[in-house]
């Protein structure tokens, strides 16, 4: 991970600095923890993965994003397979200790499907706009 001269804020303040002993991470029954992954220089929401207490020590380790993949029931570093790895800048940990947000600079989409952030689709009510045809609309309400 990189390691800032100067510490930076997130949401308008500067985070506390926890070590990573001194904080009880409540990992599910699973043994996981939620982890949104933002892109560093420019906040997008990347994806949401899954990591264990082993993902977790492997980031800190290797200064890249690691997590379990649930559907394999296994460990994954992102970007391994498609060089699309994600260098993590920082691990900020929410208030209840029940969620993550790595901070990462990704080389590439972090999606599977081949798109920059794995939030590429808006739920829509009322009508369904499409890709290819911005005007179709179908099940509209009036």
């Amino acid at each position: 991970m990189s390691h800032r001269s100067k510490r930076e804020e997130y949401a308008g303040e500067l985070p506390e600095i926890v070590h990573i002993d001194d904080i009880k991470l409540a990992f599910d029954e699973r043994g996981l923890l939620p982890a949104i992954v933002q892109q560093v220089d420019t906040g997008e929401v990347l994806m949401l993965a899954w990591m264990s207490a082993e993902s977790l020590a492997l980031c800190f380790e290797t200064g890249t994003s690691w997590f379990w993949s649930r559907s394999r029931q296994e460990l994954w570093n992102k970007g391994a397979t498609s060089g699309n790895t994600q260098k993590i800048h920082r691990i900020l940990v929410d208030c209840d200790a029940d969620c993550l947000i790595l901070e990462v600079e990704s080389a590439g989409p972090a999606c599977h499907t081949g798109h920059r952030s794995c939030f590429y689709r808006e739920l829509s009510i009322g009508h369904t706009v499409t890709k290819t045809n911005p005007s179709a609309r179908s099940h509209e309400k009036e």
